[in-house]
């Protein structure tokens, strides 16, 4: 994972830093309740900020059900959890139409995708048919029953659980169910001293009633639309779709990331720079969500599998080889260029 990005004093707009603040208390009141993970805090701050979907792998018991009802209810918002197990339909999920006897006709019921934040708990244990049923909420924020089209409340977001696909009686999700998430995190065994602060908190209550609103949907709607309008220069978008590029032609990926990742790399990092209190994107923040945001969308080739490489470290790599633009001045340098040669 990147490093934590350092403050640097530049301009500021008053009012992108007053609701910036607003998006920060999401990350201090999840801190209540998750311990020691500030990063993966900040990520999925900035994955709720951008719009995008939060796929959260690791092993049993380190957080990850915790996290993702703790953002829900810090942030005001309505959420239901499904409990993805083989025998869970994809009718359950995006719901399903009954006949009323009294009015002779029938009437949908909602399905649990019909909330602002969906916990897809152990996502990979469900049939592929159950999982795929997600796909078309993910992706166009709606569901189709019975040739019926129904809107999902906004805001929506998917926030889906996985243990490592190697445990026994899981589905691996398919590329294009992967490509659907905005980023994937992983929370990690916590240290010493946080696992005893984790146990002691825990000792006589559940810590997610210490969890507060900090915001509601109204709030988060505006904030959405405040982090839309993060600019993005022209260098910006091109230093991006380089990052993506090179995933493509590295030997060491035999898939690399498609033009989605591009745009929702885009996105993170609009989300990013705004809760730095900025209304413009800087290449440090492209560099802080290019792996979580990339790292499950490619695929490693035999060799780099051979030789025990990462994905993370592989985009490290690429990272650090592609051309770093300076903010407003390389790009506009070459247009000067490019308009003398056309002279």
């Amino acid at each position: 994972m990147a490093e934590e990005i350092r403050e640097m004093k530049e301009q500021v707009n008053p009012e992108v830093t007053a609701l910036s603040q607003r998006a920060k208390a999401l990350i201090t009141e999840v801190e209540k309740v998750v311990i020691g993970k500030h990063n993966e805090i900040v990520l999925l701050v900035t994955a709720m900020l951008s719009g995008g979907h939060v796929l959260i792998e690791d092993v049993p018991g380190t957080g990850k059900t915790t996290l993702a009802a703790a953002l829900a209810k810090a942030a005001g918002l309505d959420f239901n959890r499904a409990q993805f197990t083989p025998d869970v339909m994809a009718s359950d999920i995006t719901g399903f139409n009954v006949y009323n006897r009294q009015k002779e006709q029938f009437e949908f019921n909602e399905g649990l995708v019909m909330t602002n934040v969906l916990l897809a708990d152990e996502i990979n244990r469900a049939s592929p048919k159950t999982q795929s049923a997600l796909l078309e909420a993910m992706e166009e924020a709606k569901v189709t029953v019975d040739g019926v089209t129904y809107p999902v409340p906004d805001p929506f977001m998917v926030i889906a659980t996985q243990n490592p696909t190697g445990y026994v009686g899981t589905y691996p999700l398919p590329e294009a169910q992967l490509d659907r998430f905005a980023l994937k995190l992983s929370m990690g065994y916590p240290t010493l001293q946080e696992e005893v602060q984790i146990i002691s908190d825990r000792r006589t209550a559940n810590p997610l009633e210490k969890v507060r609103p900090v915001t509601d949907m109204e709030t988060i709607r505006m904030l959405r639309a405040m982090v839309q309008n993060v600019t993005v220069a022209p260098e910006i978008a091109e230093y991006i779709v380089s990052l993506t590029h090179a995933t493509r032609k590295s030997r060491k990926l035999s898939l690399g990331a498609s033009p989605r990742a591009s745009l929702l790399i885009m996105k993170l990092a609009q989300a990013f720079a705004f809760l730095r209190e900025r209304d413009y994107v800087k290449p440090e923040d492209v560099a802080f969500v290019f792996a979580p945001g990339i790292a499950h969308r490619i695929v490693l080739s035999q060799e780099a599998r051979l030789n025990r490489e990462t994905a993370e470290g592989i985009l490290s790599e690429l990272l650090r080889g592609t051309e770093v633009p300076f903010h407003g001045e390389r790009y506009t340098e070459r247009k000067k260029t490019e308009k003398k040669d056309e002279q």
